[in-house]
Formats: C-alpha cells, structure tokens, sequence
C-alpha cells in the first residue's frame, strides 16, 4: 500500500482526487463490461443516487424496489426525492419477484430498481421487458455482483446503468469507500460525471451546469484497484468453488430444515453465501461456538425498518421477504480460505443439522 502512496503522491499533476489512476480504472472496468462508460463515484451509495438523479427521478416520483435488501436500496430513492415502493421478493433466490413488482407498477412509478442479492442476479430479461412495456426507466443495483453474467451479459449492463461497490467487504473491495456506475449509455454516463463533481463537466472549472453533488473517487483508491484488477476473475473463480462446495454438502440438509441456494453458476457471483436454516439463531450461535463467523443479511425486510415504515402502506404485507428474514444466514465465503477452512465450515454446519433431526426424534 506504501508504495502505491508513495506513486500517487510523486506524481507529476499531484492530483489526489479524480486524476489519471481513476481515469484509467474506469477505462479498464469499461474494456472488460463492453460498457459505454464508467464513472467513478465516493460510494456504492452515492452511485445510486446519481444515477437516478440523471435518469430523472425525483419528487412525485415512485421507484419500486426490492422489500429485502440492503438500506441504500430504499435509501438513495428517497435522497433523490421519490417515494420507495416495497415489492416483495421470490422465496427460493430470494431477489425480486417480477410478477410482485407488475402489481406494484403505478401512474407514479418513474423507475424500478431490481437487485442482485445474496449472490443471485434477479431475472433481468423480465425486468427489461417490463420497464419497456409499461415506459419507466431501469436501474440495477448491482452493488455485489461484479463478475456475474446472465445470458452473455454481465451485471450492470442490463438495464439503463447499473452499479458496483468496492467497500472494503465486496468482491472487489478496497481499504476506502468507493463504486462506479456502469452503462450503454455515453449520454447518461456523462451527466453522472458532471453530478459526481458539482456539475462540473471537466472542461471549465468553477462552470457549474447543474447543481451537482460531491462523490469523487480517490487517487490512491484508484491506484490499488487498479493493482487488484487482473487477480478479481481468479478471487471470484475461488469463491464460486467454495458456494460449489457448500451447496453439495448442504443439498441433503434440506429434509433436516437447512437449504443451500439454487445450484449453479449462470447470473451468480457469491459475494456471500446465503442458506436458509429453520433454527437459524440456534445455527448461527452453534457456529459461533465453533469459531465460525457468520451475518444475518438481513434481520428485518426494508419497509419493516423505522427508517421506512412511513412508506408502508398500513396492513401491507411482505411474506417472502418476512420468512427470508427469519431464515438467512450468511457463511465465509472468502477467497483466502483455504480447503480446510472451508471443510470445517461445512462440517459444522452438518454437524448441526444432525444433532437437531436427532433432538427431534428424541422429542417426538
């Protein structure tokens, strides 16, 4: 990390923000999509935000995203001044359900925002008929799965933009904040460029042509991506071989109240490992005596949260999502592990699974 300081700091424009390292790092990730352009940004987050922003999105508007997410899936549309519409999600790849979000599909609906989840890619070829057939904008939020493809088309490329994040936990993650939004389209990449720099365009500076926001991207930041950029596909292969090796050790638990993700890898990047379990707490806590960590993603669906209650509707319910957030449960996925580490994982949760049939059959 030194020695990528010690480069950007003796570089001859001295540009901390925003410089020749973050240039070339968007030109690499847009060679290696087929992207028309990738813009840098400060956060995953603030990617969300300007993106809708430069799809138009704004007060009165109505975005309908997934009920069981991540927060700044709700949280971005609100930023921007419309209104979050919760949708729920389907219960075997828990992402969103497409038939769920046509019901929720008003006069107001401006935009919808799928999400790829838990290491599943939502059904975009759905997705895309649907904004086209009722003319609203499409935006993915494909904050975690860099590196996952669906029908030849990798993530992010699906709808108008789509986004990734490199916080430090993602895939492709960094010491800092940061992400990119991605798209086909040069048009909507250039008005996010001038809404990530207080609406500069780059040409003039101090020449504000709209009010714009700033999330510019890190020099060194940038730097250290660019180092890590031709190891990801290696990172990305190793963690799909663990999710592989998971999900044939866990395939027989289903019966025992333990059920691994949908197999195979078309539209996957395991960013985690989600399962279901039906004694979940009781998994997690035996794990946890066992030196195994492990995350609840996510203890509550969206609009159960008090940030985003007040746009629930009174006596609306989200089963799918109610159920997921009960179940999931999140197991180490990273690429340094090694095979043991990995066995043992998958030996403790066995273990578990049949230490409870065996609890039942005593019990019953």
């Amino acid at each position: 990390m030194l020695d990528i300081i010690r480069q950007v700091g003796t570089a001859p424009e001295q540009r901390f923000i925003l410089g020749e390292h973050t240039r070339a790092l968007e030109q690499a990730l847009a060679r290696s999509l087929g992207a028309a352009d990738v813009v840098a940004c400060g956060s995953g987050t603030s990617a969300l935000g300007l993106a809708l922003t430069a799809m138009g999105v704004g007060a009165g508007d109505e975005v309908v995203v997934p009920a069981f997410g991540c927060a700044p899936l709700a949280a971005s549309v609100v930023h921007v001044g419309a209104r979050p519409v919760f949708a729920d999600i389907d219960p075997w790849t828990m992402v969103a359900e497409p038939a769920d979000v046509r019901r929720r599909i008003t006069p107001r609906t401006k935009a919808l925002m799928p999400a790829h989840m838990f290491s599943v890619m939502a059904d975009m070829p759905v997705f895309t008929a649907l904004a086209r057939e009722y003319g609203v904008r499409l935006l993915e939020d494909s904050a975690v799965a860099q590196g996952a493809v669906l029908r030849g088309t990798p993530a992010g490329l699906w709808g108008e933009a789509g986004v990734f994040s490199f916080v430090q936990v993602k895939s492709f993650g960094m010491p800092g904040e940061g992400g990119v939004v991605v798209t086909r389209d040069a048009a909507l990449g250039q008005r996010v460029r001038m809404l990530r720099n207080h609406g500069q365009d780059g040409a003039h500076r101090f020449v504000h042509h709209v009010i714009g926001h700033n999330s510019r991207f890190d020099e060194i930041q940038a730097a250290f991506q660019l180092r890590r950029l031709p190891g990801l596909p290696a990172r990305l292969e190793r963690r799909a071989a663990i999710a592989d090796y998971y999900t044939e050790r866990f395939e027989p638990l289903a019966e025992k109240g333990v059920v691994p993700p949908p197999r195979g890898r078309e539209g996957r990047c395991y960013y985690v490992y989600s399962l279901l379990a039906e004694r979940r707490d009781a998994l997690r806590a035996h794990l946890t005596e066992r030196g195994v960590d492990s995350h609840v993603y996510y203890p509550l669906p969206l609009p159960r949260q008090s940030a985003f209650a007040p746009f629930a509707s009174p006596g609306e319910h989200w089963p799918h999502a109610e159920q997921a957030s009960r179940r999931i449960l999140a197991l180490p996925v990273y690429p340094h592990l090694t095979d043991a580490q990995v066995e043992y994982v998958a030996d403790a949760v066995c273990d578990f699974a049949r230490r409870g049939a065996t609890a039942d059959r005593h019990h019953h």
